[in-house]
C-alpha cells in the first residue's frame, strides 16, 4: 500500500455511521444519509478524494470507497415501502465511523 493512500477500515458486513457534518464547499456524500446508520456491502476500491481535487488538490492520500446498505425505512421516517427495502450508496471512508455493533449485528462490547 502507498504512503499516498489510507489503509482499508471497514469489511463487507461491518455497520457504521456517517457523519452528521454538513461542511461547506463540494462534499460528495448526500445529506439524506449523513447521521445514519448503514452496513458495508463492499470495497469499491481506492480513489483520490474528489472533495479535495475539486479544489484543484491533488486527493492524497487516496481514500478506500465503500458502498453501503441503509434501509429505507431507516432514512425517511415516512417511508411506505418494504421493511427489507434498502438503498446502496457509495461513500469515501473519511465519511465513516464504527458503530457499537459487530458485524453479525451483536451489540459491541468496549
Amino acid at each position: 500500500m502507498s504512503e499516498q493512500t489510507e489503509p482499508v477500515r471497514f469489511e463487507p458486513g461491518e455497520h457504521v455511521a456517517v457523519r452528521a457534518a454538513h461542511p461547506p464547499g463540494h462534499v460528495r456524500t448526500p445529506a439524506y444519509v449523513r447521521g445514519c446508520e448503514g452496513v458495508i456491502e463492499r470495497l469499491c476500491g481506492t480513489y483520490p478524494n474528489p472533495e479535495e481535487m475539486a479544489y484543484g488538490r491533488s486527493g492524497l492520500p487516496a481514500q478506500p470507497l465503500y458502498r453501503v446498505r441503509f434501509r429505507q425505512a431507516d432514512l425517511w421516517a415516512d417511508y411506505e415501502g418494504g421493511p427489507s427495502d434498502t438503498v446502496d450508496v457509495e461513500i469515501f471512508q473519511h465519511w465513516l465511523q464504527p458503530t457499537g455493533v459487530n458485524n453479525d449485528g451483536t451489540p459491541r462490547r468496549s
